[in-house]
């Protein structure tokens, strides 16, 4: 099974869906990985050194953001670890955390606004992305999930907040 790690204050469903962010990140990228490696996933290969680096951080950008959202379920996103030079060991303030989170969630539902209008009115038809109904395939499975992103991380986020901000409550006498 499966092991879920969070602080014992986290409500399972939240734990489960930061965990989720890192995995439904992970297909796009392997799926950039293999187009930088030149194997058959697209109707065109990538062009020259500066693409292929650009391809391979923006993996590594997606999936190093993909894992932040551990943090709000996790230690780490309420003290900052004590090796971060200046700010270790201090409390993280959780409009701190959950700003970027939100505002990352709004940067990621925009683009899928963005991807979904662009399918729709036919954008880059032309040029077309794969050149099978296999490679289709496979890319769909791998950017599909991606659409779970932003509701996850924002519903993550509200989570973080309310647990991080919730006043305690007056013990009866």
């Amino acid at each position: 099974m499966l092991r879920i790690t969070a602080l014992p204050d986290v409500p399972r469903w939240a734990a489960l869906a930061a965990h989720a962010v890192p995995w439904i990140t992970l297909p796009s990228g392997l799926w950039r990985i293999a187009l930088v490696a030149g194997l058959p996933v697209a109707a065109q290969e990538q062009h020259g050194a500066g693409e292929a680096v650009y391809i391979l951080l923006l993996s590594l950008v997606s999936e190093g953001l993909a894992l932040l959202t551990l943090g709000l379920v996790r230690q780490w996103g309420e003290v900052v670890p004590g090796w971060v030079p200046v700010l270790g060991g201090r409390q993280v303030r959780p409009l701190a955390a959950v700003v970027p989170a939100l505002l990352g969630a709004a940067g990621l539902f925009g683009l899928m606004g963005w991807a979904f209008y662009a399918q729709i009115a036919g954008l880059g038809a032309e040029a077309g992305v794969t050149d099978s109904t296999a490679q289709t395939a496979l890319l769909v499975f791998c950017y599909v999930p991606l659409i779970a992103w932003p509701p996850l991380l924002t519903a993550v986020a509200l989570a973080y907040y309310r647990r991080r901000t919730a006043y305690a409550s007056p013990v009866a006498a």
